[in-house]
């Protein structure tokens, strides 16, 4: 079972944005069965170039598969990355606010650190 510490470094290395997240999620939730592009938009009510740009990213990192018609499934390259996405989606479902601070973080760690230069104390 992937301790915290597993799951905080995925969400950092995986995405890029929380809509890649929020795909994932809608992709896992209708696992065993491939997704049209344009249930993908609707089904997050984003935009075609979010979509487009997500699937690229998640199926680098061997969580999904795209197929040539541009529908996706949700299908982890290994049961431990499929263990992972659980905990993360758990995460996100309990916490939704950390996961996201921890997505913007690892995408922009220049505006983490001038944000941070602003604190007056440590937490």
């Amino acid at each position: 079972m992937p301790s915290k510490q597993d799951v905080s470094s995925f969400i950092r290395a995986t995405f890029r944005s929380v809509w890649a997240l929020e795909l994932l999620c809608f992709l896992r939730q209708n696992r065993g069965r491939s997704l049209s592009h344009e249930e993908m938009v609707a089904g997050l009510r984003g935009s075609d170039l979010v979509v487009t740009q997500s699937l690229e990213a998640l199926s680098a990192a061997g969580l999904i598969l795209v197929d040539a018609d541009g529908s996706g499934r949700y299908q982890p390259a290994s049961e431990a990355l499929d263990k992972l996405v659980e905990k993360t989606e758990a995460l996100y479902n309990t916490s939704p606010d950390a996961v996201r601070r921890m997505i913007v973080a690892a995408a922009n760690p220049s505006i983490t650190a001038f944000a941070d230069s602003f604190r007056l104390r440590k937490d």
